[in-house]
């Protein structure tokens, strides 16, 4: 089986983070892309510049008109930016639900940057979080979603994720924001906890890290038969992505992973191309 994954969020010029990111994934993992931009944001390695809104109306339109003629397996959704996106992408979704919809609640870049209205929280958790089956929220995130300062360990994670469960069955609560040698994340899925850890990565290039992990989890979901199998195997691809990252050259910034760093010649991992 091919899966067909829809992916809703903005853009990325520089082609870590975003649609590109999504995009890139999907291949990566066997399944086919399509896609729905809310947003034209200005952007580099370095931080984003502006971001140019689109409207709730013109979101609408190219979910209904792609939903009209394609069957979607699964659904990420990314950066979003208002509440007028937000509640259009909620009514399609109460009206034509897919197999996995995976949201990644994109507030602020990795840069600092704030992508998601303070006013468009609400909308967010009240109208858009109880129609996904998965959110995959980083600290920061999660702190915003639930009102409260970011977890800072473990056990105050653990208690964050339980409260998270309250807004959706399944809850992947990444735990990169803090410090040791490995990272931690708390998975919490089809009724258990899983506790997940990898080796912390040392690269600068992590552009895009969150975009990733969200688009293999909905890539993988059709094809894998739990969320906890499709987390993890995410997990991995992203790790190995993390690793390969400094063999590309991307800007003078926070460089993008290796999306495709299993696939292309010349890449520890990577499979030589035949002539």
């Amino acid at each position: 089986m091919i899966p067909t994954v829809l992916t809703i969020a903005g853009t990325d010029p520089s082609g870590g983070a975003g649609i590109s990111a999504d995009l890139k994934t999907f291949s990566a993992l066997g399944a086919f892309g399509t896609v729905v931009v809310t947003a034209v944001v200005s952007q580099n390695t370095r931080g984003v510049a502006a971001v140019h809104q689109l409207t709730g109306r013109q979101v609408r339109g190219q979910l209904d008109n792609l939903l009209e003629d394609v069957q979607v397996d699964a659904i990420k959704i990314g950066m979003l930016g208002t509440a007028d996106v937000i509640e259009q992408v909620a009514e399609v979704l109460a009206c034509r639900p897919a197999r996995a919809v995976v949201l990644d609640p994109v507030m602020v870049a990795s840069s600092g940057d704030r992508l998601l209205e303070p006013d468009a929280v609400v909308a967010l958790r009240e109208r858009l979080i109880p129609l996904c089956d998965l959110i995959t929220p980083n600290l920061p995130e999660a702190g915003d979603l639930l009102g409260v300062s970011p977890a800072s360990s473990l056990t105050a994670m653990a208690a964050q994720l339980g409260e998270l469960h309250s807004m959706a069955p399944n809850v992947l609560l990444k735990g990169g924001h803090l410090t040791g040698e490995e990272s931690t994340d708390l998975l919490y899925a089809d009724g258990r906890t899983y506790e997940l850890t990898a080796p912390r990565v040392h690269t600068t290039s992590t552009h895009g890290t969150g975009c990733t992990l969200s688009a293999a989890i909905a890539a993988l979901r059709p094809v894998r038969p739990s969320w906890e199998q499709a987390v993890r195997e995410a997990k991995d691809y992203l790790t190995g992505a993390l690793r390969a990252a400094d063999q590309l050259h991307i800007g003078s910034g926070h460089g993008p992973v290796h999306h495709f760093h299993a696939v292309w010649p010349n890449t520890p991992g990577g499979r030589a191309v035949r002539e």
